[in-house]
């Protein structure tokens, strides 16, 4: 069976040799961070922080660090789950053989939560700034919950059905928060949330809310996977973790908590401490932290060093007031750092294609496979491979079925959030291994055709931590790329001779075959950015006029800000280049032009790719507390062969 609560998952790990223990008092400012992401980045194992400065309970980190480590915790539910998508898929496979689904009503059974009274998660109450004040980066404004898991029902139809529980960053401290009332409430667009919140504001009502912390380990991952509408998270988390999820019913009669270390509950306005509570409680959850939002009412949230690598910049979010915050006995503070990827999120990621992947076809038919680009980012790169089965008796192939597909992976939740999405023709090439980023660019840079195979989307929504297009919150551009038929050009494998680069473009260097990455000038102004791209493409045109051969092999140039860098690796690349660039604004040609308002080029296509002065700046560690740290893991210290 699952693990019933964290505590439970972290003994498990240990007794495998996942976990190590950290018995040295570790600073939540910073530091803890520091050694999490040098601890994850050599492949090691989860860690547990027994004492935590400034606060009474401990920490633990890097619980999903490996895809391997995820598999352990949910190895006795993995193969469960996958049946269910199995059925998900081929709802006639139970017929055709029952064997394998032998168990099916204990699966189904699993689904549906287990309601109490009563449960550890009432023991003890606390208050907010008792609790881990986490930061992660020097920029960060203050400490956040970094593995929240968020509860809202639907104010038109309460109740665990038409729930959802989803993984929206939740600030504890700093900014205009008022101290052990209030926390704020980030969450992205496209999110489940969002449907609650705006019921809220249509009938003039507090949203009610609780920030779960910890628990079974199954809860944290179902807060990140994409369901199906009429599934719950709560179900979802059953399935996962083996076993039914455990949930105190609300009860308006429920007993006060006892107080432990004389800690006091806020309750500053009712609901909360000895007035019952509003929303189900998962029994075993570490902590809860349990209030409501007035849909109406905002205050600032950020920066927050994010998952693209960048800090997200301060606005205006949904601010919650706190009535209560609970935690079982032997609480355990779980936290994840987010940052350039990959990073421990990217686990989330990898576990959710294993166990969606084959959904995939039966949502969108002629749709073979999605991947995500992790290095990029996760929602500015996404590739695609679909059928191209249009009108097969033409002598020549070009996409038409892709398009069809593109359109509506663009119109799939989240995924509705790519900037930039590479879609390619199964039959061109049947063996194509979509995670095999470079193959997968190598055979569109092969094959697509600048003055055709380009489609813009302008005005229109990205990630919301995503300022690439200098529009504000959610707002950006989206192109898409398909490429069907055989390949039209061999990609080239050094560097043109004689470019002529204008002044202040200099260092051209071979990403990949077909690839040139150019160092720009530094990026100032608008205008300034405007005027040094037109003199680059004055000097392509010109040279590609002279010689269409020296630019066949190329049909990708960027504009980066240190080209070295960004041709040292395939990820330097990715993430550079897809993270730093808007399709509208900073997608140009050589020889562009516009015809029937579709625009195209006839030599390569150049993406400006350098930091504008629009977007915040890359995460840095703090120098002090990397020197701190080196110490802390030196020959004869307290982590000395932890990253190792």
């Amino acid at each position: 069976m699952g693990h019933r609560n964290l505590s439970a998952a972290v003994a498990d790990l240990e007794r495998a040799g996942h976990l190590v223990r950290i018995e040295q008092e570790i600073d939540p400012h910073l530091e803890a961070a520091e050694i999490h992401r040098r601890v994850y980045a050599t492949g090691g194992p989860a860690i547990y922080f027994a004492r935590t400065k400034g606060s009474p309970f401990p920490m633990v980190s890097n619980l999903f660090g490996t895809v391997e480590r995820a598999r352990f915790l949910f190895r006795d539910a993995l193969d469960g789950v996958r049946k269910l998508v199995e059925l998900k898929t081929d709802p006639a496979s139970a017929r055709k053989r029952p064997w394998r689904y032998w168990n099916l009503p204990l699966l189904a059974w699993r689904l549906r939560p287990k309601f109490v009274r009563s449960g550890p998660i009432l023991k003890h109450t606390t208050t907010v700034s008792q609790l881990p004040q986490l930061k992660c980066w020097p920029l960060d404004g203050g400490a956040f919950v970094t593995l929240p898991q968020v509860y809202t029902e639907h104010p038109d139809t309460p109740g665990w059905m038409k729930s959802n529980l989803g993984m929206y960053r939740v600030q504890l401290s700093g900014n205009e928060f008022e101290p052990d009332r209030e926390v704020g409430l980030h969450y992205q667009i496209h999110r489940g949330i969002g449907v609650h919140h705006a019921a809220a504001v249509r009938r003039g009502e507090r949203l009610r809310v609780n920030v779960i912390v910890g628990g079974p380990p199954a809860l944290a991952v179902a807060a990140v996977m994409p369901l199906p509408e009429g599934l719950p998270e709560l179900a979802f988390a059953g399935a996962l973790g083996g076993r039914r999820l455990t949930v105190v019913r609300p009860n308006p009669q429920t007993p006060s908590p006892k107080k432990e270390g004389g800690f006091q509950s806020p309750s500053p306005l009712g609901g909360g401490v000895g007035e019952g509570f509003s929303l189900p409680l998962p029994a075993e959850a570490d902590f809860v932290i349990s209030g409501w939002i007035d849909p109406t009412r905002t205050k600032p949230e950020g920066p927050f060093g994010d998952h693209l690598g960048y800090y997200s910049l301060t606005h205006d979010f949904p601010v919650m007031t706190v009535d209560a915050v609970y935690h079982r006995p032997g609480a355990i503070w779980p936290f994840t750092v987010v940052g350039r990827p990959p990073q421990e999120d990217t686990t989330f990621g990898e576990l959710i294609h294993e166990l969606t992947g084959p959904v995939i076809p039966t949502v969108i038919p002629g749709l073979h496979a999605v991947h995500a680009v992790d290095a990029a980012g996760v929602h500015p790169l996404l590739l695609a491979i679909g059928s191209e089965r249009y009108v097969p008796y033409a002598g020549t192939r070009r996409p038409q079925e892709l398009l069809t597909l593109a359109n509506a992976v663009l119109g799939q939740g989240q995924l509705s959030l790519a900037k930039y999405l590479f879609i390619v023709a199964k039959e061109d090439n049947p063996d194509l291994d979509i995670h095999d980023i470079g193959a997968f660019l190598r055979h569109l840079l092969e094959r697509f055709d600048p003055e055709a195979d380009l489609h813009f989307q302008t005005r229109t929504t990205i990630d919301t931590l995503d300022y690439s297009a200098g529009l504000g919150l959610n707002a950006g551009s989206k192109l898409v790329i398909a490429a069907a038929g055989p390949a039209r050009r061999a990609l080239g494998t050094t560097v043109p001779a004689n470019l002529g680069l204008p002044d202040g473009f200099a260092d051209p260097r071979l990403v990949m075959p077909g690839v040139l990455a150019i160092l720009g000038p530094k990026c100032g102004a608008r205008i300034d950015e405007d005027v040094d791209i037109a003199r680059l493409l004055t000097s392509l045109n010109a040279a590609f006029c002279v010689s269409h051969s020296a630019f066949e092999g190329l049909p990708l140039i960027v504009v980066v800000d240190d080209s070295e860098f960004v041709a040292r690796t395939l990820n330097n690349f990715l993430w550079a280049v897809f993270t730093r660039s808007d399709p509208a604004t900073d997608v140009h040609g050589v020889v562009a032009s516009m015809r029937h308002k579709h625009w195209g080029c006839r030599g390569p296509l150049v993406i400006d790719a350098r930091l504008k002065p629009h977007m915040p700046p890359p995460l840095d560690a703090d120098p002090a507390v990397t020197r701190r740290v080196d110490a802390l893991f030196a020959r004869g210290g307290p982590l000395s062969g932890l990253e190792k």
